[in-house]
C-alpha cells in the first residue's frame, strides 16, 4: 500500500484524522489547540468529505462549555462527534465529560495539553489540564510526537468504538502541536481497514430517536445511585486489552507498533525513567545514547494513562529494574506526589514489585525545555545512595531545594543533522517563511526534517526564533537547538544584535546571515564588539542582505520573510538554487494566493531581487567596533527590573531562581518604560513650525510614545540643544507657557498613525505635515535625551485641566504606555484614554485576550503610575468570567465604602461632626473634588493612627474606599459577544456602577483570527472560512433594551471627540455603562497605517453607527438615544473590499461573495433605519422628541 509522506505540525496531523472520522465537530478557539478546529472548518468549507463521503458539519460555539454540550447532544443522537480544546477550555467541559462517560458514549476529544492559569496565565504546554480531568471516567491516551498524534487520533477512535469508553487523546501543546515534522500519512484506505463498520452502526443504534424512544439523564436517589455508578466497571476493566488489540490491528495495517507502555533501553536496565508525552521522545533518544555508552538504563513511555493497566505496566518493566524515576509534567500542590508517580508507586505495590525504589519529579511546566541533559541528570540521581524524591529538573529551586543539577553542555545531536536558527520579529513573516522552508526541505528531499517556532503570547512585535533541523537520519529531538550547535544562524532584524547574543548558537564554521541596512563593505563597523568577536573566533561565514530595501522596492513594506527565505536557500545549499526558488514561489502562491494576485506578484518580485542583493562579507582579522551590546535595561532601573525582568528581556528567564519571583503572581507597575525595544526603522519627527497643537497625533498613538506637554518656559533653561518647543496656544495656559510634542524614539513601533491623524498640510511641500516619519538610527541618541528631559518636566496639575476636548485630555499623563501590542493596534488608544482620564482611581478587570496579553504579559508591565505613585490596579481572572470578576470588585468597594461610613458615624463624637459630614457628603464629580477627599482621608488616618480602638483600626483599613473608585471591565468581542455574554448581561442587569469597555475587533484576535458573533456577515475568518453568513450581533441594542444602561458605540478614527465624550459620560453615569469601540486589527488584512481612513469608511458605509444612549435624558423627557453618524453615504463594499477578510472570499467563491455582500449591504441599511426609528420616538409625556443625526 502506498504510504505518502507529508510535512505537517501536530495540530494538522491530528485534525486530518479527526475530520475524516467525524460527522459533527463542535469547536471553540483556545491556544494551542485552535488550529485543529481551523483546519476542520476550512476543509469542510472547501467540501472535503470524511471517510464515508459526506462533509462533516462544523459549528463554532460560544464557549468550550457550549462546544461540550453540543458534542454531548450530537453523540446522544448518534453522530460520530469530536472537539478540540486545551487548558481552561478543557476544564469548562468537565461537567459534560462526566455525563458522556457515565452514559458509556463513544467519543474522542483531542487536546493540545496546556498549562492552567494559576499565579499567572500561560498559553504553553504541560499536563495540568489533562490531569484535572483524569477522574471523569475518560480514557487518556498520550502521544509524544507529530507521527504519534496522527496515529493515536485513529487509535483513539478505534478504541472508543470498541470499548464504549470515551477517549481523550492528548499531546503536548506547542512542543507537539506546533512542531512541523515529516510523517507517514494515514491514507483513507488504511483508515477504512482500521475502523469497524459494525461498531459504528452499533453507536448509531444507541442513539435517541422517537422511533425507538428511551429516556436518559434520570435523577437518581440514594437507594440506587451507588449501585448504578458501579455498573460501568466491566467496561473499564476491558478497556486496556481492547486498546492494545486496536494498537496491534493498527500495526498490521501500517507497520507502526505501539503498546500501552513502550519500553526502550538496555534489556537488563537497572535504572528507568517513566513519563508521558513529548518528553518521552527526548528520554528515548537520551537513553539510546547512554546505552551505547554502556549504561544499564531505560525509559518506559506510558501511552494509555487511564484506565491504568497494572498488568501491562508490570509486564513492560524489565525484571532487572532496581530504581525508577517518574516524571510528571504537572504540579499538584499539597498532594503526596504527582499523578503518574502515585499510580506507579501503587502499581508496583499491587503488582508485587514493591522492592523497586521509586522517586518522582516534575519537569517541563509551561513548555519549559526538557533536554537529554535533564534526562541524564534524572537517571544519574538514581545512582545516589538516597536519591532526592519529589524533585524538579530544568529550574533552579533555591527555596525548597528540589532541583537537580544538570550539565548544560551535554549533547547527543547527530553531526549529520543540519541545524538552523532564525531570529525574526513577530508579524514580519519570518515564522511563516520558515514553516514553508522546512516543508520544502522535507517534501522535496530525502532528508528527515523538523521545524519548531518560539514566540511568546504577544506574538506580534516580539522576537521570534525558528529552529530547523534536517538530515539523513530520523530526528528525535523535541527541544530547542542549543548553544554552539547551529550550522546556520540568521538575524532578520539588525537591531537585535544590539540586544541579544544570538551568535552563541553558532558552531565553529557556521554561516551567519544578517539583514542589514549597511552594505557588505560597511556593515562590520556597525556590529557590536561581542558579535565581531564571535564571528572571528568561530570562523563564521558572514553574509548580508538589505532585505528592507528589497522589500520596499517590491512594495512589501517591512515584510522581509520571502527575501530572507530565498537568501537561506541560496547560501545553505539545502536544494539546488533553481529548484529552491521554484518551490518558494509555489509556497507563496499557496500561502498568499487567497489575498489576491497583487500580493503574490510582490512576493515573486522580492524573490527575484534577492540574489543580486546578497553579499558575503570579508571578515577582518581584528575587532574594530567600539560599541558594545547594550544592557537589557538601564542601570538606573529599579533592582527588581534589573535583576529579574531584565533577565527575562534578555531571554535568560530560564536561569532565574525560584526565590527571585513573586510568590503570588503580583508584579510592580511602570516597568515597560525600561525595555526600549528599538524596533522602528522610522519614527515621527515633530515640525513645530506647522503644528496647531490639536493633540490628534497624541490620542491615536497606540503605544503612548508620542505626547504633548504645556509647561512653564522656565523649564527650558536646562533643555538639551535639540529639544524642540514653541509658545503654548492653549487658552488656559498661554502667557509664560511653552509647548512641546515629543516622541520616545526607542519605544515607537513606527506605525505612522500619528502622521495619518495630523490635520495640517504643508502648503510648500506636498505630503509633509506637522509630524513626519524619518529614519530612526540617526535620531535615536539625541531624541532619547530629549525624551528623558521631556519626562522630567512636571505635568500640569490635573485639577487645572478640563478634559472635555481632545487637546486638553491629552495633557493628562497616560498610565498605559509602551505595551507589546501590534504596531498600529486599534485597541490600545482606547485603553490608554481610560488610563489618562481615570487611571489614578481605576480598578480594572481584564478579560483574557489581546488586552490581557499586551497589558499583562511578562516581562514588563505597561500599566503605570503618576507622580504620586497612583495608577490603575489591574487584574486578569479568566476569559469567560470577566464581567462577574469586575462586578465583584465593585461590590467590595461599595461594601467597604458602606462599612467605612457606618464606622465614621459611630466615631462622630471623636472625629467631630463637621469633619465626618465633609467625608460623608464629599462631591467627587471631578478631579478637584476627588483630591479634596483624598486629603480628608489622609487627615482621617492621621487622627486615628495613635488610637488603640478596634473600630478606629477597622476604619483605617477601609478608609480608602471613601475616595471615589472607577471600576472598568475591559475585554474583546470574543469575551463580550460570546463566552462572557451571559455574565456581561447579568452584570448590566445588576444596576451596579461599573464601566464596560468592549474592544471590538470583530474577530478572536488573540487566538489567531477566529470568527465571533461580532464578525460581520460576508467576512472570512477562521471558523468561518466560507464567509460568515449571519449578521453581526447588535450588542449595543441588547444593552439599550434594559433602559437603565448607558450605551455608546464609538470609533476613534471616525470621531475622536465623540469617543472622548462617551468615556466621560460613562464614568459620570451612576449605573452600568458599556462602550463598544471599533478596533482595527491586523487580522482584518490591510495596512494598519490606513486604519483611520478605513474606520471612517466603516462609519460612512453604515457598518458602524456612532451613538450614545444616556438614560438620564429619558428622565428629562428627551429621547436617550443620540445618533452621531450620518446616513450611509458609501456602499458597504467600498469599505469591505479594502480588507482581505472580505476580499479573499472573491478569490475562493466569487458567487457566494457577491451574495453575502448584497446581504451585508441590506444589514447596514436596515440597522440604520432601525436606529433612526428609535431616535425619533417621543419620550416623557410626549414633550421631548429624540435627538438624531450629528451633535
Amino acid at each position: 500500500m502506498d504510504k505518502p509522506i507529508i510535512m505537517v505540525d501536530g495540530n494538522e496531523a491530528t485534525a486530518s484524522v479527526a475530520h475524516r472520522l467525524s460527522e459533527v465537530i463542535a469547536i471553540y478557539p483556545i491556544t494551542p489547540s485552535s488550529a485543529m478546529g481551523e483546519f476542520a472548518d476550512e476543509w469542510s468549507a472547501k467540501g472535503k468529505p470524511n471517510l464515508w463521503g459526506t462533509i462533516p458539519l462544523v459549528i463554532e460555539m460560544q464557549s468550550e462549555g457550549g462546544a461540550a454540550g453540543t458534542v454531548h447532544g450530537a453523540l446522544q443522537t448518534g453522530a460520530l462527534t469530536t472537539t478540540f480544546t486545551a487548558s481552561q477550555g478543557l476544564l469548562l467541559m468537565i461537567p459534560n465529560m462526566y455525563k458522556i462517560a457515565g452514559e458509556l458514549t463513544s467519543a474522542v476529544f483531542h487536546v493540545a495539553a496546556r498549562s492552567i492559569a494559576a499565579q499567572g496565565l500561560s498559553i504553553f504546554g504541560d499536563h495540568q489540564d489533562v490531569m484535572a480531568v483524569r477522574q471523569t471516567g475518560w480514557a487518556l491516551l498520550a502521544s509524544g510526537s507529530v507521527q504519534e498524534a496522527h496515529d493515536f487520533a485513529a487509535i483513539a477512535q478505534m478504541s472508543t468504538l470498541k470499548t464504549r469508553v470515551p477517549f481523550l487523546h492528548f499531546f503536548d501543546g506547542f512542543r507537539t502541536s506546533h512542531e512541523v515534522a515529516k510523517i507517514f500519512h494515514l491514507a483513507d484506505d488504511e483508515l477504512r481497514l482500521l475502523l469497524d463498520g459494525e461498531l459504528i452502526r452499533a453507536h448509531r443504534a444507541r442513539a435517541l430517536t422517537p422511533e425507538r424512544p428511551v429516556l436518559r439523564g434520570t435523577a437518581q436517589n440514594p437507594d440506587v445511585y451507588f449501585q448504578a455508578r458501579e455498573t460501568v466497571n466491566p467496561f473499564y476493566a476491558a478497556t486496556p486489552a481492547s486498546v492494545q488489540e486496536m494498537m496491534d490491528r493498527f500495526a498490521q495495517v501500517t507497520g507502526r507498533q505501539y503498546h500501552l507502555f513502550d519500553y526502550v533501553g538496555h534489556p537488563e536496565a537497572e535504572r528507568v525513567v517513566i513519563l508521558m508525552g513529548s518528553g518521552g521522545e527526548t528520554a528515548e533518544a537520551a537513553v539510546n545514547h547512554l546505552v551505547g555508552k554502556g549504561e544499564k538504563v531505560g525509559v518506559l513511555r506510558a501511552r494509555l494513562y487511564r484506565p491504568f493497566s497494572m498488568e501491562h505496566f508490570i509486564e513492560a518493566l524489565p525484571q532487572s529494574v532496581q530504581r525508577i524515576a517518574v516524571l510528571d509534567r504537572t504540579k499538584e500542590p499539597g498532594a503526596l506526589g504527582e499523578p503518574l508517580y502515585l499510580d506507579i508507586v501503587n502499581a508496583l505495590v499491587e503488582g508485587r514489585r514493591s522492592k523497586v525504589k521509586v522517586i518522582g519529579g516534575r519537569y517541563g511546566l509551561s513548555s519549559k525545555e526538557f533536554t537529554p541533559a535533564m534526562v541524564k541528570a534524572t537517571l544519574d540521581e538514581l545512582t545516589q545512595a538516597e536519591p532526592k524524591n519529589h524533585f524538579t529538573v530544568g529550574i533552579h529551586d533555591d527555596v525548597s531545594n528540589t532541583s537537580l543539577e544538570y550539565d548544560k553542555n551535554f549533547s547527543i545531536e547527530d553531526e549529520q543533522t543540519i541545524r538552523c536558527v532564525f531570529f525574526g520579529l513577530g508579524s514580519d513573516g519570518t515564522v511563516g517563511a520558515n514553516k514553508n522552508s522546512i516543508k520544502i526541505i522535507g517534501e522535496e528531499t530525502a532528508n528527515y526534517a523538523q521545524g519548531y517556532f518560539v514566540y511568546d503570547s504577544k506574538k506580534s512585535g516580539q522576537m521570534t526564533t525558528s529552529h530547523l533541523r534536517f538530515g539523513p537520519k530520523p530526528i528525535q529531538a523535541p527541544y530547542l537547538i542549543e548553544a554552539n550547535q547551529a550550522n546556520f544562524v540568521a538575524c532578520h532584524q539588525f537591531n537585535f544584535l544590539e540586544r541579544f547574543d544570538m551568535l552563541k548558537y553558532a558552531k565553529e564554521g557556521a554561516v551567519f546571515l544578517l539583514n542589514s541596512l549597511f552594505g557588505a563593505d560597511e556593515v562590520w563597523d556597525h556590529l557590536p564588539s561581542e558579535a565581531q568577536k564571535d564571528i572571528i573566533a568561530k570562523k563564521l561565514k558572514f553574509h548580508v542582505i538589505n532585505g528592507y530595501g528589497v522589500a520596499e522596492k517590491a512594495g512589501m513594506g517591512q515584510r522581509v520573510n520571502t527575501i530572507m527565505q530565498t537568501a537561506f536557500f541560496a547560501i545553505s545549499g539545502a536544494l539546488p538554487r533553481e529548484q529552491a526558488i521554484a518551490e518558494i514561489k509555489r509556497a507563496i502562491e499557496k500561502t498568499y494566493g487567497k489575498r489576491g494576485e497583487a500580493v503574490v506578484k510582490k512576493n515573486y518580485e522580492a524573490v527575484d531581487r534577492t540574489l543580486e542583493n546578497l553579499h558575503e562579507v570579508k571578515v577582518p582579522a581584528a575587532i574594530t567596533s567600539e560599541a558594545a551590546r547594550r544592557s537589557p535595561v538601564p542601570n538606573e532601573a529599579p533592582e527588581f527590573v534589573r535583576n529579574v525582568l531584565g533577565r527575562m528581556i534578555q531571554f535568560e528567564g530560564d536561569d532565574i531562581p525560584v526565590s527571585a519571583l513573586p510568590i503570588d503572581g503580583t508584579y510592580p507597575l511602570a516597568t515597560s518604560q525600561w525595555e526600549k525595544r528599538n524596533i522602528a526603522l522610522e519614527i515621527p519627527v515633530w515640525d513645530e513650525k506647522l503644528c496647531i497643537q490639536c493633540g490628534k497625533c497624541v490620542i491615536v498613538c497606540p503605544h503612548a510614545v508620542i505626547r504633548h506637554k504645556v509647561y512653564s518656559e522656565v523649564a527650558l533653561a536646562k533643555a538639551p540643544e535639540t529639544f524642540k518647543h514653541m509658545p503654548s496656544k492653549f487658552k488656559e495656559f498661554s502667557a509664560g507657557y511653552a509647548y512641546t510634542v515629543q516622541v520616545a524614539p526607542e519605544d515607537c513601533t513606527g506605525c505612522t498613525l500619528c502622521v495619518e491623524a495630523c490635520p495640517v498640510k504643508d502648503k510648500t511641500q506636498v505630503g509633509r505635515r506637522a509630524i513626519n516619519m524619518e529614519s530612526q538610527p540617526p535620531l535615536r541618541e539625541a531624541e532619547a535625551v530629549n525624551w528623558d528631559f521631556f519626562m522630567k518636566i512636571p505635568d500640569l496639575d490635573r485639577k487645572l485641566i478640563n478634559p472635555s476636548t481632545i487637546k486638553n485630555s491629552q495633557l493628562l499623563r497616560p498610565l498605559f504606555e509602551f505595551s507589546g501590542a501590534c504596531a498600529g493596534c486599534g485597541e490600545t488608544p482606547y485603553v490608554k484614554l481610560v488610563s489618562q482620564l481615570f487611571g489614578d482611581r481605576a480598578v480594572i478587570a481584564n478579560a483574557t485576550g489581546c488586552s490581557s496579553i499586551y497589558g499583562g504579559n511578562l516581562p514588563t508591565t505597561p500599566w503605570s503610575v503618576d507622580a504620586n505613585g497612583r495608577g490603575p490596579a489591574w487584574s486578569n481572572s479568566l476569559f469567560e468570567d470577566n464581567a462577574e470578576f469586575g462586578l465583584g470588585m465593585r461590590l467590595t468597594l461599595d461594601k467597604q465604602n458602606e462599612y467605612a461610613r457606618e464606622i465614621l458615624r459611630a466615631l462622630e463624637g471623636e472625629l467631630g461632626k463637621e469633619f465626618v459630614e465633609a467625608l460623608l457628603n464629599a462631591n467627587q464629580d471631578d478631579d478637584q473634588g476627588i483630591e479634596a477627599q483624598r486629603e480628608r482621608v489622609t487627615e482621617l488616618k492621621n487622627k486615628l493612627s495613635a488610637s488603640n480602638d478596634s473600630q478606629a483600626k477597622e476604619l483605617i483599613s477601609v478608609a480608602d474606599a471613601l475616595v471615589k473608585k472607577s471600576v472598568w471591565i475591559i475585554g474583546g468581542d470574543g469575551w463580550a459577544y460570546d463566552i462572557g455574554y451571559g455574565g456581561l448581561d447579568h452584570v448590566m442587569a445588576s444596576g451596579r456602577n461599573v464601566n464596560i469597555l468592549v474592544l471590538d475587533t470583530e474577530v478572536y484576535s488573540n487566538t489567531g483570527g477566529q470568527a465571533s458573533k461580532a464578525t460581520p456577515r460576508a467576512a472570512v475568518a477562521k471558523f468561518a472560512m466560507g464567509g460568515k453568513n449571519m449578521p453581526k450581533k447588535d450588542l449595543g441594542l441588547l444593552a439599550m433594551s434594559y433602559g437603565y444602561v448607558y450605551v455608546a458605540k464609538i470609533a476613534m478614527g471616525a470621531n475622536d471627540q465623540q469617543t472622548l465624550k462617551a468615556f466621560l459620560e460613562a464614568e459620570a453615569y451612576d449605573g452600568p455603562s458599556i462602550i463598544i469601540a471599533y478596533s482595527p486589527c491586523i487580522a482584518h488584512g490591510y495596512d494598519m497605517a490606513r486604519s483611520l481612513d478605513q474606520t471612517k469608511l466603516a462609519v460612512q458605509s453604515g457598518h458602524w453607527s456612532l451613538y450614545r444612549y444616556d438614560p438620564r435624558l429619558a428622565g428629562q423627557g428627551e429621547n436617550p438615544l443620540v445618533i452621531e453618524s450620518k446616513e450611509p453615504s458609501v456602499p458597504f463594499s467600498q469599505y469591505a473590499y479594502n480588507e482581505t477578510r472580505y476580499k479573499m472570499l472573491t478569490q475562493m467563491d466569487e458567487e457566494r461573495a457577491e451574495e453575502l455582500m448584497r446581504d451585508a449591504q441590506k444589514d447596514a441599511k436596515s440597522r440604520w433605519a432601525l436606529y433612526q426609528q428609535m431616535a425619533a420616538m417621543y419620550f416623557g409625556n410626549g414633550a421631548g422628541a429624540g435627538k438624531q443625526g450629528n451633535t
